[in-house]
């Protein structure tokens, strides 16, 4: 029988807050439930013991007693002997170890006995007999654990608000996408993630929605942003061009003289603002005036006439 660190099997400090050991208890607790370790023995155990560390370092008497005599453990009954001869309440006149009903606050659907308490604790706290009491009959809720999935999508998909069908958990779920929706941007549809223990609240479902561009625009928020090829003949002396927008054709009047990068904005040409109907983004137009190549004899006499009339 040995001194049993049940800070360590909590995984905290000796300073931890009881909102610490609330926190690493239910983490743990959780993780090795044996209602989600079926036939695991070794989870069981490690249940058993988080609940029997959990039990004493949560509740403020028993934390001190097991603080104060620590791996003197084995000389506690005797020093409480001892100040009793001297006229010192160990405890001030109360069970301290009357947890009041808070002992195995997570207890799972099996029963549970005396016996399942270490040695240690039982030479320390005096087992079952110092307020424990079988609460293998308590059935106290877990909430299911979250899950997480990817969807996978196209910026042509979410132009519109559409329907997509997924499958999580062998599962079909079919959600609405909005139109406007982020690359990276995450959809939670409550109570659709792992279903609760002992009737408690299933977890949530993120949907994390991830976007292939293959189309000529990128996208800036809900900006678009597209580069136009542009003739030098138009560029010089001005014209009309008919380029795509997301949404279909549209034409453009060129003024004489545009120079190469110069952009321009169409005014809600660009993509839908998420959530909000009728609403979008602009779209910038740079242009990318091109120079002639392969210019004939006469193209060639003709620019040259062009640059003597400087």
């Amino acid at each position: 029988m040995s001194f049993i660190d049940y800070y360590k099997i909590l995984g905290i400090n000796k300073d931890a807050s009881e909102a610490d050991i609330k926190k690493a208890y239910r983490k743990l607790a959780r993780q090795h439930h044996p209602d989600l370790n079926p036939n695991d023995k070794e989870a069981q155990q490690k249940f058993q013991q988080l609940n029997e560390a959990n039990e004493v370092l949560s509740d403020p008497e028993k934390r001190k007693k097991y603080d104060e005599y620590g791996e003197n453990w084995m000389h506690a009954e005797e020093i409480e002997k001892m100040k009793r001869q001297h006229g010192q309440s160990p405890n001030g006149g109360e069970n301290p170890f009357d947890s009041g009903g808070q002992a195995w606050s997570e207890a799972y659907s099996g029963n549970f006995d005396e016996s399942q308490f270490s040695d240690f604790f039982s030479n320390l706290f005096g087992g079952a007999q110092s307020g424990f009491r079988n609460r293998g009959s308590s059935r106290n809720q877990f909430r299911g654990q979250d899950l997480n999935a990817e969807l996978q999508l196209n910026l042509h998909q979410v132009y519109t608000t559409h329907k997509q069908e997924l499958n999580v958990n062998g599962k079909n779920i079919r959600i609405t996408i909005p139109a406007g929706i982020a690359d990276g941007q995450t959809i939670k549809l409550k109570s659709y993630g792992s279903p609760g223990i002992n009737g408690g609240p299933a977890g949530d479902l993120y949907i994390s929605i991830h976007l292939n561009n293959s189309s000529i625009f990128s996208r800036k928020g809900d900006d678009l942003y597209k580069t136009e090829k542009l003739d030098l003949y138009t560029a010089v002396l001005g014209g009309e061009k008919t380029i795509e927008t997301f949404d279909g054709k549209v034409k453009l009047k060129i003024k004489p003289g545009t120079q190469n990068g110069t952009q321009v904005k169409l005014k809600g040409k660009g993509f839908p603002v998420y959530k909000k109907e009728n609403h979008f983004g602009d779209l910038y137009v740079t242009y990318q005036v091109e120079l002639p190549t392969s210019l004939s004899e006469k193209e060639k006499e003709l620019f040259n006439q062009l640059k003597n009339l400087k």
